[in-house]
């Protein structure tokens, strides 16, 4: 293709329905629920296979340097990475996008994509696109409709119009104008639907230009026009990062892009498709895009089954065993394990609310949290102590800093560690320790070329993460 495509990633949301492995610390895309890749390297690859750009990824600010490792690791080394000061729905983030993007050229295209879905078929993608692409240099919003196969009642549904007619297109060619979007329907709705022979499912992927978004924005949904575009005009530069403008940002109603633009607009356009797409939004859609045993079992990690059939059971932390089993879905960590059945997986979402409602921290957060410089897991947690393993990446460091209601105590496990305690700086080799008093100036790291891995004995009366603070940060981070 010889148009200069953008490749735009809309990384928000927590992706409840996929508890306990997807928190709000780190959502759904950010794992390898189907291959080895993460669902946000796989949009990214996705991206880069019709387009050199550099894609344009809209996060969370405390999702910035996930992001950041999981494009590293992927080898792409120079991601354009803005920060939401909040989350205001993809309205909001697709306009700011838009208004990024118009700076240097109000003809590009953009091709915007949820960071969670998982695509089967790429070559079919790309002719698809190839259409999307037509429609939207005509100054279209064009979107994918992906033909159904069941009543789901989890996605959006596209009806059609009449098809689109343009000297760029084949006579035959499957792009429509939209009659209508309809919200996720119930089942017998759902059923109603695909039996007219007229709806596709709504892939929540767009292809637009730059301009052609804006003057829709500025058309159908002004107080977002004006919201973003004044963050993007006051946004500020955070190490590798871009932060919208928190004051103009927030002003943005909170909506979706739906909503916003694809219902109002005289210029939607729909391109029916067949690429293998699923939003991976429940347990159920996992189970469906796994490999499946003979006796439909699909299944991941330390895992025994016997007399079982139909099961989705996966485990990063303990064993399961399962027997005489139909249609269960098993889903373990380290510190939670969800149980129910098939066909049940949108109500997961409502454990989640329970547990948030309870004040339970499994709802938001998992036992190994990532920092910029590696990660820490809580192995124990009592009465005035905790401890914890912490693993710093070669060349990373934690954060000069210093509690106000804890000491530590480090024990280094393997590598060899780096520290500053007060004025003095240490080197602390594996199988020896050091003590960090209550009040005294501290850091961590790891000069070595291998991970760093210390257990850190805490103990205090008070041992929460915001009893830090920090004096000096080379993350320039603003949050704990």
């Amino acid at each position: 293709m010889s148009h200069k495509i953008i490749p735009v990633i809309l990384s928000g949301g927590s992706g409840t329905r996929l508890w306990p492995v997807s928190r709000q610390s780190f959502p759904k895309q950010f794992w390898p629920l189907i291959t080895q890749e993460t669902l946000i390297q796989q949009t990214v690859l996705r991206g880069r296979a019709v387009s050199d750009a550099a894609p344009l990824i809209i996060c969370n600010a405390a999702h910035r340097f996930i992001v950041a490792e999981q494009m590293r690791q992927i080898g792409i080394t120079s991601p354009r990475i803005v920060l939401e000061p909040e989350a205001r729905n993809s309205g909001p983030a697709i306009a700011a996008a838009a208004y990024l993007l118009a700076e240097e050229d109000p003809h590009a295209i953009m091709w915007v994509m949820a960071a969670d879905a998982l695509i089967r078929d790429e070559e079919a993608l790309r002719e698809s696109l190839n259409l999307a692409v037509k429609a939207a240099q005509e100054g279209y919003i064009a979107t994918f409709g992906i033909t159904p196969n069941h009543p789901e009642t989890g996605y959006g549904y596209i009806e059609t119009g009449t098809p689109l007619t343009m000297e760029s297109l084949e006579k035959d060619a499957p792009v429509f104008h939209v009659r209508r979007f309809i919200e996720k329907p119930t089942r017998d709705a759902a059923e109603a639907l695909i039996r007219t022979g007229h709806v596709l499912w709504n892939s929540g992927m767009f292809v637009t230009s730059a301009a052609s978004f804006i003057q829709e924005i500025q058309r159908h949904a002004p107080a977002i026009g004006e919201a973003t575009e004044s963050a993007v005009r006051r946004r500020t530069r955070d190490l590798d990062f871009e932060r919208l403008d928190a004051e103009s940002f927030k002003r943005s109603p909170s909506i979706s892009v739906d909503y916003a633009i694809a219902e109002k607009t005289e210029r939607a356009a729909v391109v029916k498709s067949d690429f293998g797409w699923s939003d991976i939004g429940s347990w159920d859609a996992v189970w469906e895009a796994q490999g499946r045993d003979a006796a439909g079992n699909a299944t991941r990690g330390d895992v025994i089954l016997d007399e079982s059939q139909d099961c989705l059971v996966q485990t990063d932390g303990p064993l399961i065993a399962v027997a005489g089993m139909k249609d269960a879905m098993i889903v373990a960590t380290e510190d939670a394990v969800m149980v129910t059945k098939r066909g049940h997986g949108q109500e997961v979402r409502n454990l989640v609310k329970k547990l948030e409602s309870l004040g339970h921290r499994a709802a938001t957060s998992h036992r190994k949290i990532y920092r910029p410089w590696g990660h820490y897991t809580s192995l124990a947690r009592g009465e005035a102590f905790q401890v914890k393993q912490i693993v710093v990446h070669p060349r990373g460091k934690l954060s000069l800093q210093k509690h106000q209601h804890r000491a530590e105590h480090w024990v280094v496990v393997s590598g060899a560690a780096t520290v500053t305690r007060d004025a003095d700086i240490l080197t602390i080799p594996a199988n020896e320790s050091v003590y960090i008093p209550v009040g005294t100036p501290h850091r961590l790291e790891n000069l070595g070329a291998e991970p760093l891995i210390v257990i850190e004995v805490q103990t205090g009366l008070y041992l929460e993460e915001d009893d830090i603070i920090r004096l000096d940060d080379i993350y320039a981070r603003r949050e704990v």
